[in-house]
C-alpha cells in the first residue's frame, strides 16, 4: 500500500531530534526500526505531517553495564539479543528478545521503539515491568526518568509528552539467588503472543521466596503485574504447589479480551499454565540448577 504524504527529517544528534519534536509536537512521528510504524502508515492508521528518522543518531545505540544496565533506545533487538554483557546482567531481557517476531524483524526493530510503541502483547514492555525498569525521556527542557509502572498509560499509549524522545532504557542487574523465565504462546511462530509471561524469583538465605515478580503480556491494555500472585509467594517454599496456587491467583485477577485468536477463558488458562511453568523454571535457576 502507498504511504500517506509527509515531510521527512533526518537529525544526526539527540539535540536536533528533540528540537524537531519541540517544533512539530503531535504532528510528528519518530521512525526508529519502523517495524510497527511503517505498517501503520501503510494502513492509514497513522498520518503524521512529519516523519523524524533517528537512525543516524549514533549516540542512541549501545549497551552499558555499570551498576545497572543502560540500553540506548536505538539498539536493535538482534544486537541486544546477542550481547554477552546483557545476557550476563539482565538474562530475562536477552531471553525475551528471542521471541520477538522473526530474524528480519529483530534485525531492524529497536528496544526503545518497542517500549515506546507500547503494544501490550510485546515482549520488551513486559520485561520492563517485571524488572521495575525505567526509561529516560529527553526534550528541549532536559531529561526525566519515568518508572515502567508510570510509563504505560493505556492501550498503545504512554506518558511520554509529544515533544519527548525515549532515549534510554535502564534495568537493574540480576541479583544473587535470583532466577528468571520468559515464555509465551502464539498461534504461529513470530506472531504476537496470546499470552506472554515474564517471571523472576529471588530466594532468601533460608531457601524460601524473598521476592517474586510476574509480568504478563496480551491479557490487558498494558503490561500487567500480577501483584496479588506475587504477594502470595513471599515466604513460601519454592515448590510446585505454591506455584500452582499463585498461577491460579494470577489467572483469576485478569480480565483478558476475547478476539478471533482466542477467548478470554482460553487466555486465562494460558496464563495459569505459563505462570506455573515460569515460576518453576525461575526457582530452578535461583537454586543454580539450570
Amino acid at each position: 500500500m502507498k504511504l500517506p504524504p509527509f515531510d521527512y527529517r533526518c537529525p544526526e544528534t539527540v539535540d536536533e531530534a528533540v528540537e524537531l519534536l519541540s517544533q512539530y509536537g503531535d504532528e510528528a512521528k519518530v521512525l526508529a526500526g519502523g517495524q510497527s510504524l511503517l505498517p501503520m502508515l501503510a494502513m492509514r492508521l497513522a498520518r503524521p505531517a512529519v516523519l523524524i528518522d533517528i537512525n543516524r543518531v549514533a549516540e542512541l545505540s549501545g549497551i552499558r553495564v555499570n551498576g545497572e544496565v543502560a540500553i540506548g533506545a536505538l539498539t536493535r533487538h538482534r544486537t541486544a539479543e546477542r550481547s554477552e554483557a546483557l545476557a550476563g546482567a539482565v538474562p530475562l531481557l536477552a531471553a525475551a528478545l528471542r521471541w520477538v517476531g522473526h530474524d528480519a524483524i529483530r534485525t531492524r526493530g529497536t528496544v526503545g521503539g518497542s517500549i515506546a510503541h507500547a503494544d501490550p502483547a510485546a515482549e520488551a514492555p513486559a520485561v520492563l515491568r517485571a524488572l521495575d525498569g525505567r526509561v529516560v525521556a529527553t526534550s528541549v527542557r532536559g531529561q526525566r526518568t519515568i518508572d515502567g509502572a508510570a510509563l504505560f498509560a493505556g492501550f498503545m499509549t504512554t506518558s511520554l509528552e509529544p515533544d519527548e524522545l525515549l532515549t534510554e532504557v535502564r534495568l537493574p542487574v540480576a541479583g544473587e539467588q535470583t532466577g528468571w523465565s520468559f515464555d509465551e504462546f502464539s498461534r504461529r511462530s513470530g506472531d504476537f503472543a496470546l499470552v506472554g509471561c515474564a517471571t523472576v524469583v529471588t530466594l532468601g538465605s533460608d531457601g524460601t521466596i524473598a521476592a517474586a515478580c510476574i509480568s504478563l503480556s496480551g491479557v490487558a491494555g498494558v503490561p500487567y503485574r500480577a501483584v496479588d500472585a506475587e504477594a502470595s509467594l513471599v515466604g513460601a517454599v519454592p515448590a510446585d504447589g505454591a506455584f500452582a496456587d499463585a498461577a491460579a491467583v494470577a489467572a483469576a485477577g485478569i480480565d483478558p479480551p476475547s478476539d478471533l485468536h482466542g477467548t478470554a477463558a482460553y487466555r486465562k488458562h494460558l496464563t495459569s499454565v505459563l505462570v506455573r511453568r515460569g515460576l518453576n523454571r525461575a526457582a530452578s535457576r535461583a537454586r543454580g540448577e539450570s
